[in-house]
């Protein structure tokens, strides 16, 4: 295998395989390799066997965990996709979306004042909703009727107010929210992980709640999606697409040595098939520990096996539950991802809630025990600590460029933002992607 590339691309999370396939669509000729033997690096899915022996490898499963492994696709990291968010248009653009079926979240749920409520979908959910008072409700529903008629040529929509100019803050004193509307607005609609956002310019949070808006709109139940079989089934997807062009795949070869030309400048790598030479390198942080820092936050994992629904969710199949930092004295949220056998990544009968939040304590195991308050009875939870890394530069003097770790939010809004800014760094051009607003549905999740 001694042969000239023009992209080498290291580790097969969904950063890495977004970039290979639409890079291999650009009509570069891409080589991409991966030390492990399975597909998804970071994000992969894993059957009963490989999360026992990752998480537990000392101990057995317990008896009344049942099914064959192959039945179990736990993701080691939960995220959800936004129906109407960037990845979703990504694979829609690259026709990843003939590769896979998606099925639609059934609910997304807050905590607040000690149980948790339904984030409405609709106004008349809006009007039932328990997280508002009936005058809060009229208030709230000014502040969303402003955000969707906000345009910036306009400035009669804009009530005197500037998105680039005004804080988050003086937008819900101006509408005069409370303080606890501001909390779900921002959480569990804008999905900010903190409250550093109120002292920030409104518009990254307008935006943000455009996106939850919209995004419930087009499906209805939910604003999320998520992939039949677990979410390593979105790289491979991608695999696929960049086969299809011509890219090549070498899964289960460890990079023996790499390559520097003589300004220092990334050359090529070799591996037991032979030398590959490009003169580009796009990697995930573990390819290049020297050049990646610690950003000083962990994540902390919890998988949790069950065989019933989460309480007072009115026995939905799969939900999401946010829990605000302030409702339990904490500065980060905590997320719980619910999923069952709709999705094909547990055996009938069974569910899955994998709760994460950044670590802010020395016992992690701890900060997670709101959660498994509202979560009931489970048959075991296996946990996992994971420190977050990003690349120390930007790439350009090494050609070395790299992807930053996924972060504890609920879905891939971050990580998008990630594909898009490696896209640009590595091409010199932004991603464009087509608008096919006729194909823009991912055939209709159910």
């Amino acid at each position: 295998m001694d042969e000239n590339y023009d992209v080498i691309v290291l580790g097969t999370g969904l950063t890495e395989c977004v970039l290979s396939g639409l890079l291999s669509v650009d009509g570069k000729k891409v080589l991409h390799i991966d030390k492990q033997d399975f597909y998804g690096g970071e994000l992969a899915s894993l059957n009963l066997l490989q999360l026992y022996s990752k998480f537990k490898p000392s101990s057995q499963k317990p008896e009344t965990i049942q099914g064959r492994d192959r039945d179990w696709c736990v993701d080691l990291i939960p995220k959800f996709l936004m129906a109407n968010g960037e990845l979703a248009n990504i694979l829609v653009h690259t026709d990843v979306t003939k590769y896979m079926e998606f099925k639609q979240i059934g609910g997304s749920y807050v905590y607040r004042g000690g149980r948790i409520s339904k984030v409405p979908s609709n106004e008349v959910e809006a009007l039932k909703s328990l997280l508002m008072g009936i005058f809060e409700k009229r208030r709230m529903k000014r502040f969303l009727e402003f955000v969707a008629a906000y345009d910036d040529e306009v400035a009669s929509t804009h009530q005197g107010l500037d998105l680039d100019k005004n804080t988050m803050n003086e937008v819900f004193t101006h509408f005069g929210l409370e303080r606890g509307t501001k909390d779900f607005i921002g959480h569990a609609m804008a999905l900010w992980a903190n409250d550093d956002y109120l002292s920030e310019v409104a518009r990254p949070t307008y935006e943000r709640i455009l996106l939850y808006v919209q995004s419930v709109a087009k499906y209805g139940k939910s604003p999320y999606i998520y992939p039949l079989y677990g979410l390593g089934e979105l790289p491979q997807g991608f695999a696929r697409l960049s086969a299809i062009y011509g890219g090549t795949y070498m899964l289960d070869t460890p990079i023996e040595e790499v390559f520097y030309d003589e300004n220092k400048k990334f050359s090529g790598v070799k591996t037991k098939e032979g030398i590959a030479k490009a003169p580009i390198v796009i990697a995930d942080p573990t390819y290049f520990p020297d050049r990646v820092k610690k950003t000083g936050q962990k994540v902390i994992r919890a998988m949790c096996i069950m065989d019933h629904p989460v309480p007072n969710t009115h026995d939905l199949d799969s939900v999401q539950i946010i829990i605000p930092q302030n409702q339990v004295g904490r500065k980060n949220d905590i997320y719980i991802a619910v999923l069952s056998d709709v999705h094909c990544v547990v055996p009938k009968g069974y569910y899955l809630a994998i709760v994460s939040t950044i670590v802010e304590t020395d016992t992690p195991h701890v900060e997670l025990e709101p959660a498994f308050k509202l979560l009931g009875s489970r048959l075991d939870t296996l946990m996992g600590l994971a420190e977050l890394y990003e690349p120390q530069d930007d790439g350009s003097e090494t050609s070395i460029y790299l992807s930053k770790s996924y972060d504890a939010s609920s879905h891939f809004e971050s990580a998008t933002d990630d594909i898009k800014d490696l896209y640009f760094r590595v091409t010199g051009k932004p991603l464009i992607l087509k608008n096919r607003a006729a194909e823009q549905d991912l055939e209709h999740p159910e």
